[in-house]
């Protein structure tokens, strides 16, 4: 019997990677998705199936039943608007309903899916690493702070109970299979010309199989109670949204954003959304994000975890390419 791996988050666009990751493996995977959720992956597949909501921590009952390992990918990566308590309800109750699992079923070993924004990032001369501190409180966004919290919580469940948990943090992640779409929603942006200027900062990005096989090789290698950061390329806005549009086949936007009116731009959006009810395009504390540079270093994981560092243009190519299949163009 292959070993069984619970995976939260199972049909989302990191999750869809590491299910087929794992049964590329010969492992055999429980997928937990949401309930109502069609099955997303080949009958021929080792899959089971688990539907339940992790802010139900009761509906989770049963489900690491006979798992050697859990990945936890689930999380609800809302940043617009930048505070609701649903962020915090999945990100932080779900992980410490899935820490409960973990605890129950014994595993060997569970990894947990972070974000590099838990640490401090740095300049591209000196980018963020696992040992800086948390920078993202500034910025008012309970993703950043719930995702901070969640890592903590599994940090001393490691310290005080000695689970046996390591801890990946992806960066901006881009790929094929994004169906919602999430973060590859960007070059939809760009491809339909939606995007007329570039913010001043910039962030790191990664292919979304690299997170994957680096997450998938966690079950194995890495030191428990570790943080490793997944990512491959710093890029500034400017020279991302170049790199995206050449292999999109369209033009770069071609102004500069300055970050004061950047700034006054998100803190209008704030006002209209506050007026209106509903969320406007962006928001203040997304504005302050795009005006710094998130640049971190995959150094640790490269080295502990063999993460591949698969060229960012290609995975543009792969996902646009995907889109197209899928007549999102």
């Amino acid at each position: 019997m292959p070993p069984l791996v619970l995976v939260s988050g199972a049909n989302g666009f990191l999750g869809r990677h590491l299910v087929a990751e794992l049964v590329g493996r010969h492992y055999a995977v429980r997928a937990l998705v949401r309930p109502g959720t069609a099955p997303p992956f080949p009958a021929a597949w080792p899959v089971q199936y688990h539907a339940a909501d992790l802010a139900r921590p009761a509906a989770l009952a049963g489900a690491a039943d006979g798992c050697a390992a859990i990945i936890h990918a689930a999380a609800l990566a809302q940043v617009n608007p930048a505070r609701h308590p649903a962020v915090w309800a999945v990100n932080l109750g779900g992980t410490e309903a899935v820490l409960g699992l973990a605890r129950q079923a014994g595993v060997d070993r569970l990894v947990y899916v972070g974000t590099a924004n838990v640490f401090g990032f740095g300049p591209r001369a000196r980018p963020g690493d696992e040992t800086r501190p948390y920078a993202g409180r500034r910025y008012g966004l309970d993703y950043m702070d719930s995702k901070r919290a969640a890592t903590d919580a599994v940090l001393r469940a490691v310290q005080q109970e000695q689970l046996p948990a390591v801890l990946v943090h992806p960066t901006f992640m881009l790929g094929p299979g994004d169906a919602k779409p999430t973060s590859n929603a960007l070059l939809l942006e760009l491809y339909r010309g939606r995007l007329p200027g570039y913010p001043p900062g910039g962030k790191n990005y990664v292919h979304v199989r690299d997170v994957a096989t680096a997450t998938v090789n966690a079950l194995h290698r890495g030191r428990i109670g570790e943080s490793y950061i997944l990512g491959n390329q710093n890029l500034t806005y400017r020279d991302a949204f170049r790199l995206m549009a050449r292999e999109l086949g369209v033009a770069p936007p071609r102004w500069p954003l300055p970050a004061a009116l950047a700034q006054l731009y998100g803190r209008f959006c704030d006002l209209q959304a506050r007026r209106t009810g509903r969320p406007a395009r962006l928001n203040a504390a997304m504005a302050a994000v795009a005006n710094d540079g998130h640049y971190f270093s995959p150094q640790k994981a490269q080295a502990e975890l063999a993460l591949p560092q698969t060229p960012v243009a290609q995975a543009v190519r792969e996902a646009f390419a995907w889109f197209r299949t899928h007549r999102y163009v």
